[in-house]
């Protein structure tokens, strides 16, 4: 895409199980973004009224193009009845009509989440690989990319705050606690022993991942992390050598452009 093309702005749309992030880009990078939960039955007249908010400091936008990823295909419709009402744009998504510029190394790519496959290319253009990208969201997820930049494969466990609901609705005394990291990790009551078993437990579920996907891979591997608990996790545990919490938003992006060399390190 030429320079003076990518002058425009173009909006991306991450739509996950909990939230739904949209931003703003153009050749300086991600200059705003915006974020809401996901609600399956959200119309598109309520999409307005929510976005009125992001977008009423914002003078004159012209949008060149907009890219969505969803997890959530119950949404789609109206998200881009949404776009189209508002800014006369018939939005791209990832899966449907536009696809990443990478290779999936499987049977089935199509079972590959958009998420879990726009963080793969970015990880890939802006770190390189063999690359572990470790997406903490409603679901942890961890995604392998190989030397030769092809996706391979990955591993799905339950997110921090799914085990913590589960803890919290399936026992009758456990009260729900927050995520922190306790003094020690012998509980000496039912609060720290909880949380050591959620800190603690998450880090050791991080670390015997990646050294199982690395012994598997018979490779080091770099390890990247997005989503909001990664900077929680970083410094205690020497496994993760990147974050970049709008990896997904530069993997829309790159998916729209795979020659975008913005986000370059």
């Amino acid at each position: 895409m030429s320079e003076n093309l990518f002058n425009k702005t173009i909006m991306v749309i991450d739509v996950g199980n909990t939230n739904t992030v949209f931003a703003l880009i153009n050749k300086g990078g991600i200059w705003h973004k915006w974020r809401m939960s996901t609600i399956v039955n959200r119309t598109a007249d309520e999409y307005e009224t929510h976005l009125k908010v992001f977008l009423e400091n914002i003078n004159n936008l012209e949008l060149f193009d907009v890219v969505i990823s969803s997890v959530v295909p119950a949404v789609n419709y109206e998200l881009k009845s949404y776009i189209e009402n508002i800014f006369n744009i018939t939005p791209k998504i990832i899966g449907d009509n536009i696809f990443p510029n990478l290779n999936v190394s499987l049977e089935r790519p199509d079972e590959v989440g958009a998420d879990r496959l726009v963080n793969s290319l970015a990880a890939n253009c802006i770190f390189g690989g063999p690359i572990i990208v470790i997406d903490f969201g409603t679901a942890t997820t961890f995604d392998v990319v190989d030397k030769k930049g092809s996706y391979i494969g990955g591993i799905i466990s339950p997110g921090v705050n799914l085990s913590m609901d589960a803890l919290d609705k399936a026992t009758a005394r456990l009260p729900r606690i927050a995520i922190t990291k306790p003094d020690k990790v012998i509980g000496d009551n039912t609060i720290t022993a909880m949380q050591s078993g959620i800190f603690w437990g998450y880090i050791g579920l991080l670390e015997g991942m990646i050294s199982r996907i690395r012994i598997e891979y018979n490779n080091d591997m770099k390890v990247a992390a997005t989503g909001g608990l990664a900077k929680l996790f970083k410094p205690h545990t020497n496994i993760i050598d990147f974050i970049d919490e709008d990896l997904t938003l530069k993997g829309i992006a790159l998916t729209w452009d795979f020659e975008l060399d913005i986000f370059s390190k």
